[in-house]
């Protein structure tokens, strides 16, 4: 086996963990805590709650709520400089993919200066970053537990994919109890980001042994524990996605995704669309593209979704597909991406399949695609 490695922070899993984060703060030397979050963060009472907690342990703390869907740019500089002034040092995020990203990219351009498009790629980070602990408030993203940040570039209406070891927090804080006050379409839309983490992650080039079963136990995770954690918003089946999220975060952190998400990266770019939208869309026409390149890890994926394999690799990844699909279709969310996107507004995606091509996501795909074969993709699924 080639040299490979798997990174992860420190995590502290359990109902009411969240109290804890100061003293997790404390332990990163805090005095002034730099807390990033959301107006729906707030509205849920958390924000309140943490901030008492950080009072609590004799901790200071300066909030920017400037958090917005598909974190921009702009936004992650305006907060690099008011972190910087209010002389702030262990940053700390409560909420989804966008509170935490917004997190690295503000630490990125704290710590290491210029435009955060100087960090687009991979290993373009080269000093350390300020301490960072994230409590998630969803079960998908991952951003919690990754190497990722994905940040849109407004003037070229993508998302940027920034990869390096740097961006795993020091420590992730995940408590379920944080998801009963969830919506529905987000614990669904969570969920599906999170199975389509595991799906790339297990695909990738890049897969190793350490990244491999984290993938097969999110798929199962989820496939088992969505619907009735919809359905009741049991705590029971809620914990379990949170679990699931947490596998799913440590495969494709270490073993990166593929061409699914290098083009819902640049759809939801230039459309301004939420990443959880575009995975019921995408996966399975992304899936049938790559089974050629990688038809038995596909039937392990399938005897997963099935749980049981039929009589060859090829039927057994295909009936899963198709059961991946039937699920997907089970639940309230798009399936087509015309539910989604303006009819006058297709002719963009030519433009987008090409900028897709070129995401750092699509390096680890286990099969090479072209911006031609991309646009096929998204005609498929129109």
């Amino acid at each position: 086996m080639e040299t490979t490695k798997f990174a992860i922070p420190e995590i502290i899993f359990g109902r009411g963990s969240i109290n804890y984060a100061g003293q997790c703060a404390l332990r990163h030397g805090a005095k002034k805590v730099f807390l990033v979050s959301d107006t729906g963060i707030e509205e849920a009472g958390w924000v309140q709650r943490l901030m008492e907690i950080l009072e609590a342990a004799g901790i200071d703390w300066i909030y920017y709520p400037r958090v917005t869907p598909n974190p921009r740019d702009f936004e992650v500089e305006q907060g690099a400089e008011f972190y910087l002034k209010n002389g702030a040092d262990v940053i700390m995020a409560l909420g989804g993919g966008s509170s935490m990203d917004t997190a690295k990219g503000i630490a990125i351009i704290a710590s290491n200066g210029g435009k955060i498009q100087d960090y687009e790629g991979a290993n373009r980070v080269q000093r350390p970053l300020p301490p960072m602990v994230f409590i998630t408030t969803t079960a998908g993203s991952g951003s919690d537990i990754s190497q990722f940040c994905i940040i849109t570039d407004v003037k070229r209406q993508v998302k940027m994919s920034i990869i390096t070891r740097t961006l795993v927090p020091n420590i992730s804080i995940v408590d379920p109890l944080i998801l009963r006050t969830k919506t529905e379409t987000l614990i669904i839309q969570s969920a599906v980001d999170a199975l389509a983490h595991a799906i790339e992650a297990y695909l990738s080039r890049i897969a190793s042994p350490f990244t491999e079963p984290q993938s097969l136990k999110a798929i199962d995770l989820i496939m088992r524990h969505l619907k009735h954690a919809v359905e009741s918003r049991s705590l029971d089946s809620l914990e379990q996605l949170s679990i699931a999220s947490i596998a799913a975060s440590m495969a494709f952190s270490n073993a990166g995704l593929g061409a699914e998400h290098a083009l819902a990266h640049s759809l939801g770019g230039h459309f301004d669309m939420s990443h959880g939208v575009v995975h019921p869309i995408l996966l399975t026409a992304v899936m049938r593209f790559n089974l050629p390149a990688c038809t038995k890890k596909m039937a392990d994926i399938g005897r997963v979704i099935l749980d049981k394999r039929l009589g060859s690799d090829l039927d057994t990844a295909l009936a899963g597909i198709e059961k991946l699909e039937e699920f997907f279709a089970s639940f309230d969310v798009s399936l087509k991406l015309h539910e989604e996107v303006q009819a006058d507004d297709k002719k963009y995606l030519e433009s987008i399949c090409k900028m897709a091509v070129h995401d750092a996501c699509n390096l680890t795909n286990p099969r090479s695609a072209s911006w031609q074969e991309f646009l096929e993709i998204c005609e498929e699924v129109w």
